[in-house]
């Protein structure tokens, strides 16, 4: 037969050279004296035969080799040629498939192209990556991913026995290219090999990819994230109609791959009853392995619940290679770790959180990602999602690329990546890890390793813009949720809203507190005295953020010992300290966030390959500990007046903050729309006081609702006999005072009763 294109064309697709390779494959109408027939051309590598195959008229067509052996055509003489398939002749072994290239229409619309190249695409996770779809009743894969600078780009995987010239991909609008592979289904692996403009090849991950094998593989996996049946109706619903600052906010920050490990020998179990294999960690003790996500909903939420936390942080549980990285440097922006499970698992595990009252945040990662091969670095050949100026694309101290968050398709990929992860996975919140690394174009440069920006200053303005653009998304699709920022310096307005010039958070961690914190119980108690100021300082500045108290895993690594080794004292002092330091904490105005282990004083460092210390559990002092913590966060979520007016300047009121020479300070907390108030009295040394004196607002009996030297948590039990009548005597400027009795290393939290008062004057009366 004689050819019906030219043999240049052939020997593009055979070299891989086309940038649409529609143009040449599938099946191409030809017109000939009025008539139309049917060229159907496939390139086939390692066929020896092929025929084309009309399921409804159930005849072949034999192809023949033209100008290469693996490039096969044949004409049909009919006038329209539809799904039809190819048998195909390899060695001893046949098999039929679908034409890749018999479906032509492209799946992303001119709409969805204009959206991701300005950069408001916010659901283009829905697009590009790879998606189970059926077209023309024919059950596939389409697959889509953005690489504008490539010469040629292929699909590659399992299907294909990873061979690049047998699923070439087209370059549609703003450089996506697509395909769709019929006959694939879930579970499949594959990558992209994509080629740059000299020809050298890169095998990439999909940045869109749903799902990936566990470390060290790094090939992504076609999954369905809309299988899962969800039963948390009632909590997004509510969740939407709630204002989140007003609620109590108390979290335990987790990295599940070591708050506890199961045996190796335990298989875990899938909800079919399945085994699953063990996932290899080479660094663990031996014989240990990660508990699924399944499993961490069955031991986790329940130690949560009990302790009386409001939510669960998670260190990043997005896709990285390398466990001692903790999460923070991400290849897989869109995947869930496959190191506990699949993305179906940890649907499950949100899903049981929120069954059981609990909110999920996760820990995101938009400043910074890794220079591993298979990830986003020089993605298409170019410097793609990274600058090209290493002044601004490389933070050398950590070794990773920044993104360039100028480029319009990159600030999509990030924005729809937060919210995906409250669309797909209900999560309640997001902490985003290093704020300050992104606001700032000379962190962690030396002079001269850095560009100012237009203004000549060190600002990266498109970085402030890009949070601006991901918060206003986020509270306008998911209202009721949490934007949180790890923001370390003086950056004004992050957690004001965008429409004032904010960056749109809604909470900032306060780290000038928990600094000021450290260094003031670190010190021995009788210097104290001359550091009063550490205690009051952080409420000159209170009201200028929505703030988050925060006791992280960053405290307690990299020799800066737990919490328990940097009190000063013998252990009855350190365990005293704190405790005084956490009850002050859930005290003083903010939300709270503690990691692991906290609550049952762990001795050592958080060791990212071992459990936490359990077996600590078995001794007095630590089971005490954790009473302790569990009945603070408790007393925590019923007493309004400890959350709701965490950021208006009415909650709080110091009733004495000067007292330096004993060190001791104390203040009142006041509930919103109501008159309801707590009273807290802070001693911060071991030497207590039987008659200490403060003033309060109103007469009555101040019950003691709180005493952190409770006997029941290991202190020495002094206290105030379950509460206290005032006096009228004027103090603190007060027209009433109680006369108190201060434990040791002490915090205390009163409140007016009133139903009590009431009756004893109704008695008085009589």
């Amino acid at each position: 037969m004689s050819m019906t294109i030219a043999p240049e064309q052939i020997d593009r697709i055979v070299w891989n050279q086309h940038h649409d390779p529609f143009e040449i494959l599938g099946s191409h109408p030809i017109e000939q004296n009025g008539k139309t027939t049917w060229a159907v051309r496939a390139y086939l590598p390692n066929a020896d035969a092929a025929w084309v195959v009309r399921p409804e008229e159930r005849k072949e067509y034999p192809m023949q080799a033209v100008h290469h052996p693996h490039f096969f055509e044949c004409t049909i003489d009919t006038p329209e040629l539809a799904n039809y398939q190819i048998r195909i002749k390899e060695g001893e072994r046949e098999r039929v498939i679908y034409d890749p290239y018999a479906f032509r229409s492209p799946k992303l619309t001119d709409f969805d192209i204009h959206l991701f190249a300005e950069g408001n695409h916010h659901r283009i996770y829905e697009k590009l990556g790879a998606h189970l779809m059926v077209v023309d009743g024919v059950q596939g894969v389409y697959f889509a991913v953005w690489a504008p600078s490539a010469r040629n780009v292929s699909v590659i995987g399992d299907f294909n026995l990873w061979d690049g010239r047998k699923h070439q991909m087209r370059k549609g609008g703003s450089g996506v290219w697509e395909l769709f592979v019929p006959d694939l289904g879930m579970g499949e692996h594959y990558k992209y090999e994509i080629k740059n403009q000299d020809g050298h090849p890169y095998e990439k991950s999909d940045p869109y990819g749903f799902q990936q094998e566990v470390r060290p593989k790094t090939a992504s996996i076609v999954t369905d994230l809309d299988s899962y049946t969800w039963n948390d109706s009632d909590w997004m619903e509510q969740r939407r109609h709630t204002d989140a600052l007003t609620q109590p906010i108390s979290i335990y920050e987790v990295h599940l791959g070591s708050w506890l490990h199961a045996s190796s020998a335990e298989p875990a179990k899938k909800p079919n009853g399945e085994l699953e294999p063990v996932v290899p960690v080479s660094e663990l003790k031996p014989g240990a392995r990660f508990l699924t996500y399944r499993e961490l909903a069955e031991r986790l939420i329940p130690y949560v619940k009990d302790l009386g936390y409001t939510h669960i942080e998670m260190l990043p549980i997005a896709e990285h290679p390398f466990d001692g990285s903790w999460g923070y440097q991400v290849t897989g922006y869109y995947a869930p770790t496959s190191r506990y499970g699949t993305p179906e698992d940890f649907m499950y595990f949100v899903d049981q959180c929120h069954k059981n009252g609990i909110g999920v945040i996760v820990d995101w990662v938009p400043g910074h990602f890794p220079k591993d091969g298979h990830g986003l670095a020089y993605f298409d050949g170019t410097h793609l999602y990274e600058h090209a100026d290493p002044r601004k694309g490389e933070h050398q101290e950590w070794g990773t690329l920044v993104f360039n968050y100028s480029r319009h398709e990159v600030r999509n990929f990030l924005v729809a990546n937060a919210l995906f992860w409250f669309d797909k996975y209900h999560i309640d919140g997001i902490r985003v890890d290093a704020v300050a690394s992104m606001l700032y174009l000379d962190y962690c440069r030396k002079p001269g390793e850095w560009l100012p920006n237009q203004y000549g200053g060190r600002e990266n303005i498109e970085a402030a813009d890009f949070l601006r653009q991901v918060n206003h998304a986020i509270f306008s699709y998911y209202p009721g949720t949490l934007s949180i920022a790890e923001e370390s310096t003086s950056w004004p307005m992050v957690s004001w809203p965008t429409y004032v010039g904010g960056l749109g958070f809604n909470l900032k961690w306060n780290m000038g507190w928990m600094h000021d914190m450290l260094d003031y119980f670190s010190m021995d108690p009788w210097f104290r005295q001359f550091h009063q100021n550490n205690i009051t300082f952080s409420m000159w500045y209170n009201h200028s953020e929505n703030f988050m108290l925060a006791l992280s895993h960053d405290e307690i690594v990299h020799g800066k010992s737990n919490m328990i080794g940097k009190m000063p004292g013998d252990v009855w002092q350190k365990l005293a300290n704190v405790r005084c330091l956490f009850t002050y904490m859930f005290a003083h105005p903010g939300k709270k966030t503690l990691f692991m282990s906290m609550e049952f004083g762990q001795w050592s460092e958080w060791n990212v390959w071992g459990d936490l210390e359990w077996h600590l559990l078995e001794y007095e002092p630590h089971q005490q500990l954790k009473r302790f913590m569990t009945d603070l966060n408790h007393l925590y979520r019923s007493e309004p007046a400890l959350y709701t007016q965490d950021f208006a300047q009415q909650g709080f009121e110091w009733i004495d903050c000067s007292d330096n020479r004993h060190s001791v300070g104390s203040f009142i907390r006041r509930s919103k729309d109501s008159d309801e108030f707590v009273v807290t009295v802070c001693n911060f040394t071991p030497q207590p006081h039987s008659h200490y004196r403060i003033g309060v607002p109103e007469a009555g009996f101040y019950t003691e609702l709180f005493n952190s030297d409770s006997r029941q948590y290991g202190g020495s039990n002094m206290g105030n006999l379950g509460g206290k009548w005032t006096d009228e005597w004027s103090v603190h400027n007060r027209p009433y005072s109680i006369d108190l009795c201060l434990p040791p290393l002490g915090v205390l939290i009163l409140k007016l009763d009133r139903q009590k008062t009431a009756g004893m004057m109704q008695q008085s009366e009589v």
